[in-house]
């Protein structure tokens, strides 16, 4: 007798099953980290926003705001007919001068000609994931954190 050489279907079946159930670990892996990508580039979008903003009010000598919507997740900077979406699911919170707060779910942060600012913080959460923008009132000066 010729000893016959290969895989039973048995064998098989137990191979496909660890590599589908190897590739679903992975996809699972890289779906959850897409939300942590998704808030950190809108907390830098924002942070981008809030230091263009500090420039114009320097180089134009004009106050220049960023005003965010709250409620419907965007902001735009004044000056500029582009309005900024925010992804769906990142709540948001400001702090900022009572002045700066115009009810209706909107709030600015203000730079003044000489740089300085209304100052105040801009927090994105989703989850466990949350990331602080902090405005300096005097200096203008924006900087970013991960919690």
């Amino acid at each position: 007798m010729q000893s016959q050489r290969g895989f039973t279907l048995l064998e098989l079946v137990v191979v496909l099953f660890v590599v589908v159930l190897g590739f679903s670990v992975i996809g699972l892996n890289l779906s959850s980290g897409s939300d942590s990508t998704e808030i950190k580039a809108a907390a830098r979008d924002i942070v981008s926003a809030l230091r263009y903003a500090r420039g114009q009010a320097l180089m134009t000598h004009q106050e220049t705001t960023v005003a965010l919507d709250l409620g419907n997740n965007n902001y735009r900077v004044s000056g500029r007919d582009k309005l900024y979406q925010i992804p769906e699911g990142i709540d948001i919170t400001v702090v900022t001068a009572q002045s700066e707060l115009t009810g209706k779910g909107t709030a600015n942060i203000r730079f003044f000609a000489d740089g300085s600012s209304t100052g105040g913080r801009i927090t994105l959460e989703r989850g466990q994931t949350v990331w602080k923008m902090d405005i300096n009132w005097l200096t203008g000066q924006v900087e970013l954190e991960n919690e």
